[in-house]
């Protein structure tokens, strides 16, 4: 019998901290050995001039998330793996979401339903709680928490999902005492409603006036609420999605005064600007529609400094796949409804790597460390899965993309793996691809061609993060800041 099932040789080592040569040993599906000049294998893969990094973690991204009206997503859990293997992701965290009047329980049995022997690669999931009533708060979340769903979303947009702040805090002393990561989408739902009603009475309904109905003041104000309201309760908060200026400062702010505020972006904050939401009575800027808006051009080189200086932990792609062509997808409505009608969310799970290492790396804005961070190792720890996931290391699963970075791909929604008609970054040049993907030591995809059969990839219970703990527990407090628990 052999020492290993494989061996990854010659190849250059990229971790979160460390850059170098060495071969890894996979054994089990897990790594056992990194070293020099490691023999004795069954299969042998030569890593020349390649970056062996740890497979990356989309840590939020949308699949076959029931909409509650006449849209579908376009992507399930086999199409949605699929891409993202061919993008250098080796572990998904989708969201099983709770609708209003609905057990939470019973969205998360839901989506274990709508996934099970569906994915090519690993997954876990966040929960999404909009409904937080006295049995959600006490029981459920709780108990699910413990059985390794230990990281939620809530809104506050979007009516069908909105929670008020009293609610926000109810839902925040939960995630204190039973040491639980909080996501919050941070928009102020009253101006968007308001702004909204005075550009439709003025005939402005187009898709370029999304991002008129959602300046970054309402994403400022809405951040520096959220993050008052953690700052109350004393406890960690990641800020999902953040694109621009005004709500990065609150977070370098919060973050300069010793908070648990973590922050994510995406890559439509980086490549897309409010200008690719069209002109007047041009649809096809529907394609681009998500929330918050692509803003400008300042506002994506103060994201790229925000990367650069370690204001962002994690960088996602958030995945929320319409099909533009499709009375179920973004013509929903049909092409003369309001903006306000066209379904929000932007395909992103297969380019999501590529484009930060090619603009990032490549261009010398953040280093190659940097980027094993954002986009592997600190999802990876603010959610649950670490050391196992997102880390080059003895015992962790062989979760790894081997990186070509001198091979120039120019991106076309032809040649991408998921069930969108369509990709916002069609004809962008990138420089640098995964060229195989590995999950659990099983080769996913080499050069261009799936391995892989729906059900390889398993569900992953999470654990509690140190992320997620207080950063004090002050005593004497009244009990609705109990001690959290370990």
């Amino acid at each position: 019998m052999s020492t290993f099932d494989c061996i990854i040789s010659n190849g250059t080592l990229a971790t979160a901290a460390d850059t170098f040569p060495a071969d890894i040993g996979i054994k089990n599906g897990r790594i056992a050995a990194i070293g020099e000049d490691l023999t004795d294998a069954d299969e042998v893969i030569d890593a020349s001039g390649l970056y062996v990094m740890p497979g990356g973690i989309d840590a939020h991204c949308h699949l076959d998330q029931p909409m509650g009206d006449n849209t579908v997503m376009a992507d399930d859990f086999e199409s949605g793996s699929r891409s993202a293997a061919f993008g250098g992701t080796t572990t998904l965290i989708p969201f099983a979401a709770q609708a209003k009047g609905q057990s939470l329980r019973a969205a998360v049995e839901d989506y274990h339903r709508r996934s099970a022997n569906r994915s090519h690669i690993d997954y876990a999931f966040h929960m999404i709680v909009a409904d937080p009533t006295e049995e959600v708060i006490r029981q459920e979340l709780p108990a699910l928490i413990d059985e390794g769903y230990t990281s939620f979303k809530i809104y506050m947009t979007y009516d069908d999902l909105k929670l008020n702040d009293r609610q926000i805090l109810d839902v925040l002393a939960t995630a204190r005492r039973e040491g639980a990561m909080t996501m919050i989408h941070a928009e102020n739902a009253d101006c968007i409603s308001w702004l909204t009603e005075l550009l439709e009475s003025a005939g402005h309904t187009s898709p370029r006036y999304h991002a008129s109905s959602r300046p970054a003041v309402v994403e400022r104000e809405a951040t520096h609420r959220a993050i008052s309201l953690a700052e109350l309760v004393d406890t960690p908060m990641l800020i999902v999605h953040v694109s621009g200026t005004e709500a990065i400062e609150q977070i370098r702010w919060a973050q300069g005064r010793g908070l648990k505020i973590y922050a994510e972006t995406c890559p439509q904050y980086l490549f897309l600007t409010a200008e690719d939401l069209g002109l007047d009575d041009d649809f096809s800027g529907a394609k681009c529609i998500c929330s918050p808006p692509p803003r400008d051009s300042a506002n994506q080189e103060s994201v790229w400094t925000g990367l650069r200086n370690g204001v962002f932990q994690v960088f996602s792609s958030d995945h929320a796949p319409f099909r533009f062509d499709d009375p179920k997808g973004k013509k929903s409505k049909g092409e003369n409804a309001s903006f306000k009608y066209i379904p929000n969310g932007i395909p992103g799970l297969e380019t999501r790597l590529p484009l930060l290492f090619s603009a990032g790396v490549q261009d010398g804005r953040i280093d190659l460390n940097q980027f094993v961070a954002l986009t592997a190792t600190n999802p990876a720890k603010i959610y649950g899965l670490y050391p196992r996931k997102g880390s080059i290391t003895i015992g962790a699963d062989a979760d790894l993309a081997l990186w070509d970075p001198s091979l120039e791909v120019t991106i076309r929604n032809e040649n991408l793996h998921h069930n969108v008609d369509y990709t916002p970054y069609e004809g962008r040049v990138v420089k640098g691809w995964p060229v195989i993907t590995m999950n659990r030591g099983h080769v996913v995809v080499d050069r261009g061609e799936l391995l892989s059969q729906p059900g390889q990839g398993q569900f992953q219970r999470c654990g509690r993060p140190d992320a997620a703990k207080p950063l004090v527990d002050f005593s004497g407090r009244p009990s609705l800041f109990p001690s959290p628990r370990n």
